[in-house]
């Protein structure tokens, strides 16, 4: 989560037409980056999206991981297919766990 600006000053009662303008355009620009923020914070469905392509994203470079230690170590060797099918296989199972909670 992102940290709040620091509150910048108000103009003074003695500020000019163009400093109260300004003053009023940022308002209005940090208003709508708020709101912004806050739609897309109630945007589920694109926030979980965003958790499967990550999970999915894990999941691929544990796989990975797990085929390089295997094939260094000397070990059975796994092959791209079956790595390939363990990372659908664990992707499937998260989609339906995830499923079954909502």
């Amino acid at each position: 989560m992102s940290q709040p600006e620091p509150v910048r000053p108000e103009p003074g009662p003695d500020a000019g037409i163009a400093e109260l303008q300004d003053d009023i355009a940022q308002t209005r620009k940090e208003l709508g980056q708020t709101v912004e923020d806050l739609s897309a914070k109630l945007d589920v469905k694109q926030r979980t999206k965003e958790k499967a392509a990550e999970t999915k994203a894990r999941v691929a470079e544990k796989a990975h991981a797990v085929q390089h230690a295997a094939i260094d170590d000397g070990r059975a060797k796994v092959t791209v297919p079956t790595a390939a099918a363990v990372v659908v296989g664990m992707v499937a199972l998260l989609w339906l766990i995830r499923r079954r909670r909502s």
